[in-house]
């Protein structure tokens, strides 16, 4: 009946369940201006279904995205109030950019296309699904950088026991975003080119009429193989970066319980967290160092030399995050990541070959690799969220200073079982209406107009 805890598992709750439709989101929107492009370029009527098949999908993972996430700015207020103190002049001013600027762009411009069809010229209405693909990552640049700041924070003072924004251009320029911005967009796009290919190959599977999923198909494995590898990429970038600002949590994720010089890196380890050792461990000698230095040689700071640092310029303290977590989610997200290449990389193997009908069971492991990109997704997020812990804006304030002070634990636990039980009411409507939708053939489902 802890306050705090039980807010924060309520904010993990959550944040996660909206997570689950931010990167489709993002990328799926491309794909869908990319299919309109084609038809508007070609006049082939298949890019317009295709267009038009992806699109209401997108529309229902839309309207979800935005169920779920606007009570995460009410706990901002109610949950932690003392946080929202704290950093409000900072944290508000790029949600409020966020709300009236890139939101807006996107709802807006995607009411028109919605509604748009068959009432603008063929141009014009394309332009208006690109203006919501700008939003929509407008949006998702401007949340991130305002959770960059809580991991690198940047461009403030504290006066009067306030942080105030004293450089936006700081804010906004912050490295972390720029290495954390171009990771989510690869992310996003690879959600949804595992989603199209994943749907697409049930189609093909079925044999349903036509060349929509063909099509579908050819197109979200070219974004499949540019996207996959470059998300990693970004991705191995950004843990490169926070080894600077949080070697803590990148220790973390490796159970490095001692500085190495070179550091190994750690291929399966069975950890004893509360002895902090491993029970039982397999590691590459140097391969961490090489990771992170490119070469064989380079120091990387262990947890408990690091707590001894956080100890004397922090004062006295826990500041180890959950290493089993940690070190759980990181490889669960790589080896989603690793997974989703080799897919890729089989795909258009057995495309070129022309054998994709002769290994036909390759297509229902394309159906089960949809859900990939929602696990590597989680454990991203986890990774970065729970191993920034026990700071909630790292190295100015921590988590249990932000909780608000006149909460009590059975406010928290009932609002926290009447959000889960909500969010996971609407969870199971976005998987009916999705897989109602993603069943149907496009001439089921398609018109001239909406």
């Amino acid at each position: 009946m802890d306050p705090l805890l039980l807010s924060r598992l309520q904010f993990a709750i959550t944040t996660i369940y909206h997570f689950f439709f931010v990167p489709l989101t993002l990328g799926l929107v491309i794909l869908v201006a990319v299919m309109e492009t084609l038809y508007v370029r070609t006049g082939n009527e298949d890019y317009k279904r295709m267009t038009q098949f992806w699109g209401k999908l997108f529309l229902i993972n839309f309207a979800m995205g935005v169920v779920t996430g606007i009570v995460q700015e009410f706990q901002f207020g109610m949950n932690w109030s003392e946080y929202s103190r704290f950093v409000g002049d900072v944290f508000g001013a790029l949600l409020a950019i966020e709300g009236l600027l890139a939101f807006f762009l996107e709802s807006t411009f995607l009411g028109v296309w919605f509604f748009g069809w068959n009432k603008l010229s063929p141009r014009l209405h394309l332009a208006t699904i690109w203006l919501v693909a700008l939003g929509s990552n407008l949006s998702a640049f401007f949340i991130l950088a305002a959770n960059s700041f809580m991991q690198q924070p940047v461009g403030y003072v504290v006066k009067g026991g306030r942080a105030e924004m004293v450089d936006f251009g700081a804010l906004v320029g912050n490295l972390h975003v720029w290495l954390q911005f171009p990771h989510v967009f690869f992310s996003g796009l690879t959600t949804a080119a595992f989603f199209v290919l994943g749907i697409s190959a049930y189609h093909l599977r079925r044999k349903t009429p036509g060349e929509v999923f063909r099509r579908s198909f050819i197109l979200a494995l070219v974004v499949a193989l540019v996207s996959s590898p470059l998300a990693g990429f970004t991705g191995h970038a950004q843990g490169v970066h926070k080894l600077f600002i949080q070697p803590m949590k990148m220790a973390a994720t490796e159970a490095l319980w001692q500085t190495e010089s070179p550091a190994s890196f750690s291929v399966i380890s069975i950890i004893d967290e509360q002895n902090q050792r491993d029970v039982f461990s397999i590691r590459w000698p140097g391969m961490l160092s090489w990771l992170y230095f490119f070469k064989a040689e380079g120091e990387v700071p262990g947890i408990k030399n690091l707590q001894e640092q956080y100890v004397q310029q922090y004062g006295a303290g826990n500041y180890i995050p959950p290493v089993t977590l940690l070190y759980l989610a990181f490889r669960l997200m790589v080896g989603a990541g690793l997974l989703m290449i080799g897919l890729a990389i089989a795909g258009l193997y057995l495309v070129l070959r022309k054998q994709l009908d002769r290994f036909r069971w390759f297509l229902p492991l394309l159906t089960a690799g949809l859900f990939l990109p929602y696990i590597a997704n989680t454990g991203g997020w986890v990774m970065a969220e729970v191993g920034r812990q026990p700071w909630i804006v790292y190295g100015v304030m921590k988590t249990e200073n932000a909780v608000s002070p006149i909460l009590t634990g059975g406010t928290v636990l009932f609002s926290l079982v009447l959000f889960t039980l909500t969010y996971g009411a609407l969870m199971v409507v976005d998987v009916y209406l999705l897989a109602k939708y993603a069943r149907r053939a496009p001439a089921e489902t398609v018109t001239a107009a909406y």
